[in-house]
């Protein structure tokens, strides 16, 4: 019997681009939640070894910021703030988690994925563009497609489930998720 309560579905083998893209970030999202189940805020707020301050809360809410950044700032164009970072404390998401509660930053993160994928369903078009905010984090242009989104939100969450596995084992025991 299957103990999990988070369903991960494993991306095709064959498929066109889009729901290629689309099914490995939903397989990379539920990776994520896979790591964070069964833990307590306490679990979930554990730090790694010295002097890394990283944390499963603290992925949770950083890939929130990520999720909104992306789909709803940098594609859709909605002129929002961050969720957890702020100008005097940039990487917030990560280190302002001593009294983080872990049902509240899932729960702000899976908004932030449903209104991810809203976005980009009212995209067709993988060549759709979106514009960085001058102010905001990116590389080279900035004007980047749904395409380079999805490709990238699919290497940030393998880039930090990778670091979610080695907190996991640390908190619990638990591999493999």
């Amino acid at each position: 019997m299957d103990q999990h309560l988070v369903h991960r579905v494993d991306p095709p083998h064959e498929a066109a681009e889009r729901p290629m893209l689309q099914a490995w970030l939903d397989y990379q999202r539920a990776t994520l939640a896979l790591k964070c189940e069964g833990l307590d805020d306490e679990q979930l707020r554990l730090r790694s070894v010295p002097p890394s301050l990283l944390s499963l809360v603290g992925l949770v809410r950083h890939m929130a910021e990520v999720e909104r950044y992306w789909f709803r700032v940098v594609l859709a164009g909605e002129p929002l703030p961050d969720i957890y970072c702020t100008p005097d404390q940039p990487d917030a998401d990560f280190l302002d988690v001593d009294e983080a509660s872990g049902t509240q930053a899932l729960a702000t993160w899976r908004a932030e994925c449903d209104l991810a994928r809203s976005v980009a369903a009212g995209h067709p078009d993988l060549d759709a563009v979106g514009t960085r905010p001058a102010d905001g984090p990116g590389w080279g242009s900035p004007r980047v497609s749904l395409r380079w989104i999805l490709v990238h939100m699919i290497e940030e969450y393998a880039r930090h489930n990778g670091h979610a596995d080695l907190l996991r084992e640390r908190i619990d025991g638990t591999v493999g998720l």
